[in-house]
């Protein structure tokens, strides 16, 4: 990845990152970690969640004690429903204090937390100042007052700090004021599991590289759903790519269901339904993605009955592979298509099985194989990047209609030799 001029794997090669890890006091090779603590129970701090109490302070020491450094441990949440009435805020200490090498985290299954918050405030925000990994939250629901701000908001932006080897899993964030979920910083190599982000008045969920040159990769989503939110599904800003998303679902938010507008590692056996519920009709709607620069596409579905054009609208300037993808539409969405597709003279574009329509820029290279009636697609201009080869040899169409073929690369349209006559 290129986002910010570094990417975490230039960082880490060459085992740099355990260099740089040891230098911060972080190295996970011969740490000096506390092993971990014995399990707590909101319930020790004197959470009540009978729906009635506000909790906001004691569900504050919990989260505390789920991130104190070396004294890092699980905290279980009973299931029950929390007032919250202001943000749960825990920033970390800073290096090596506030590092956390053991598995520490929140369990909540079952635990719902409900939003007073006003004035744009998140309600839960975690700061990591320090080197943590192994953080879980798993089970939590968070039900926002829609005046809040983000529902989950983990924030790593301090240059050698860092917040990875995390999962989230079983979550349910809903209408909150801001985004669901908002990643921002140094935060990499963790997991999104089978959460549900809905309704909420920003994006499901947004995942950005943040200031000082830190940067968001590695991060894999599993079958969440991100629907119904007030702007995009998912989005990724500050020229953020390394996510991925795999059988997860985004329907009905006002603008794209995804939105990468630096690329996307990789988006497998996804679905893409009526999205663009903000647009006044078919005509004025737009795709499911929002694609610039590369990305790859696996089995991935487009369906639409309203506002949703296409699977896909995507500007190339690298690469774009798409295998078994479809786009369709019934009702008000009868002519949804499968790609929009523009980009540079020099992208490569590659087509395999996928159907449905495409919408392309003229001259737009694209290979396409197994397309309607089982064919295959290659580009015809002599300057085309998608020619077809047959061995050593070059064939493209020349202005006039004409197959040529040449033994190497074509260096202008009337180049080679005349391959029959057309007609």
């Amino acid at each position: 990845m290129t986002g910010h001029g570094i990417g975490r794997r230039g960082l880490f090669a060459g085992g740099a990152g355990l260099a740089v890890l040891a230098a911060a006091g972080g190295s996970h090779v011969a740490s000096s970690a506390a092993p971990p603590g014995t399990m707590a129970s909101a319930r020790d701090f004197g959470a009540i969640g009978d729906g009635v109490a506000d909790d906001t302070d004691a569900l504050q020491r919990a989260f505390e004690a789920a991130l104190a450094g070396r004294q890092a441990t699980m905290v279980v949440i009973p299931p029950g429903r929390y007032r919250v009435t202001r943000t749960i805020e825990v920033t970390s200490k800073g290096k090596p204090d506030g590092n956390i090498t053991q598995r520490a985290g929140i369990l909540a299954q079952g635990a719902q937390l409900v939003s007073e918050i006003r004035r744009g405030n998140p309600v839960i925000k975690i700061e990591s100042r320090a080197v943590i990994r192994y953080f879980l939250i798993e089970g939590l629901q968070i039900r926002g007052s829609g005046q809040d701000g983000h529902g989950l908001f983990i924030n790593c932006q301090i240059a050698g700090t860092y917040f990875y080897n995390f999962c989230l899993r079983d979550l349910i964030i809903e209408g909150c004021g801001g985004d669901g979920c908002h990643l921002n910083g140094n935060i990499f190599e963790g997991q999104i599991f089978n959460s549900y982000f809905r309704d909420n008045k920003g994006s499901g969920a947004t995942f950005s590289h943040g200031a000082q040159r830190t940067v968001l990769s590695a991060v894999h989503c599993f079958g969440c759903v991100f629907g119904a939110n007030g702007a995009h599904g998912a989005q990724l800003i500050n020229r953020t790519q390394d996510v991925s998303f795999y059988g997860c679902y985004f329907l009905l938010n006002k603008l794209y269901g995804l939105s990468a507008r630096a690329g996307c590692t990789l988006l497998s056996n996804c679905g893409f339904e009526n999205n663009h519920m903000r647009a006044k009709d078919f005509a004025s709607g737009g795709a499911g993605i929002d694609l610039m620069v590369f990305g790859t596409l696996i089995g991935c579905t487009g369906y639409s009955i309203y506002r949703q054009t296409h699977l896909i609208r995507a500007y190339v300037v690298n690469r774009l592979v798409m295998i078994g993808c479809t786009g369709e539409g019934d009702n008000d969405a009868e002519g949804a298509r499968l790609a929009a597709l523009k980009g540079k003279a020099d992208a490569s574009i590659t087509l395999i099985g996928c159907y449905g329509g495409i919408d392309r820029q003229e001259k737009l290279p694209v290979l396409e194989f197994g397309a309607a009636g089982g064919s295959a697609h290659f580009g015809s201009q002599w300057d085309n990047s998608n020619l077809a080869w047959l061995g050593d040899h070059c064939l493209w169409v020349d202005d006039k209609g004409r197959l040529r073929m040449k033994r190497g690369a074509p260096r202008s349209d009337d180049d080679g030799s005349i391959v029959g006559v057309s007609g």
